[in-house]
C-alpha cells in the first residue's frame, strides 16, 4: 500500500450536497481495511512529535478518522457534534459554512484544563469548521496542539484561515 493507492480510494461527488459543491466521499477508503490501516498508520507518524493528550474529531467523518487515529495513538477521544446530539451540558460555537451556517458542541466536561488537544476531521475546506472546534477548544481553557485531515479542497484558502486564527502551529494534511 502506498498513499496514492489509498488517495485513489476517495471519490469526488459532483453536486452534493448543493449545486457547485463537489463532495469527498471517503466510504470506499473506510471499506478498504488495507488503505484505512494504512491512512491512518500514516498520520500517526506525522503526529507523534506533537505532545497530545486528547483527539477531538468532528462529526462526522471527523469521528471516524479522529477515533480510529486516537486509538493508535493511545489517547482519548473528544467528540465534537452538532447542536442537540450531546446528552449533558455543552458549549457551542457557530461559524459560517461554504454554502450556509451551522454550529459546534462539546461536553464541558471532558477536558481538564490545560489538556492538549488535535483536531481532525476528514476534509479541510474553507477552515471555518477546524476553526470553531478550536475556539471550543480554547472556551474550555485548553490548548490546540495541531489540526489532521485527510486532505484539503484547493482555492479554499482552508489552510491560511486556521494560521490566521493563531490556533496552532501544527497543521498536517495527509493529501
Amino acid at each position: 500500500m502506498n498513499l496514492e493507492i489509498a488517495k485513489s480510494r476517495i471519490l469526488d461527488v459532483v453536486d452534493y450536497p448543493k449545486t457547485g459543491i463537489t463532495f469527498k466521499d471517503i466510504t470506499p477508503l473506510l471499506a478498504d481495511a488495507a488503505a484505512f490501516n494504512y491512512v491512518i498508520t500514516a498520520l500517526a507518524e506525522k503526529l507523534t512529535k506533537l505532545n497530545i493528550d486528547f483527539v477531538a474529531g468532528v462529526e462526522a467523518r471527523g469521528f471516524i478518522i479522529g477515533a480510529a487515529l486516537a486509538n493508535q495513538l493511545q489517547k482519548g477521544f473528544i467528540p465534537i457534534r452538532k447542536p442537540g446530539k450531546l446528552p449533558r451540558k455543552t458549549i457551542r460555537r457557530e461559524y459560517q459554512l461554504e454554502y450556509g451556517t451551522d454550529a459546534l458542541e462539546v461536553h464541558d466536561d471532558l477536558l481538564a484544563k490545560n489538556s492538549k488537544v488535535l483536531i481532525v476531521d476528514d476534509v479541510l475546506a474553507t477552515g471555518r469548521t477546524a476553526i470553531a472546534a478550536g475556539q471550543l477548544v480554547l472556551d474550555l481553557e485548553s490548548e490546540v496542539v495541531g489540526f489532521a485531515f485527510l486532505f484539503a479542497i484547493e482555492g479554499l484558502a482552508g489552510p491560511d484561515r486556521i494560521k490566521a486564527a493563531g490556533l496552532s502551529p501544527a497543521l498536517e494534511i495527509l493529501f
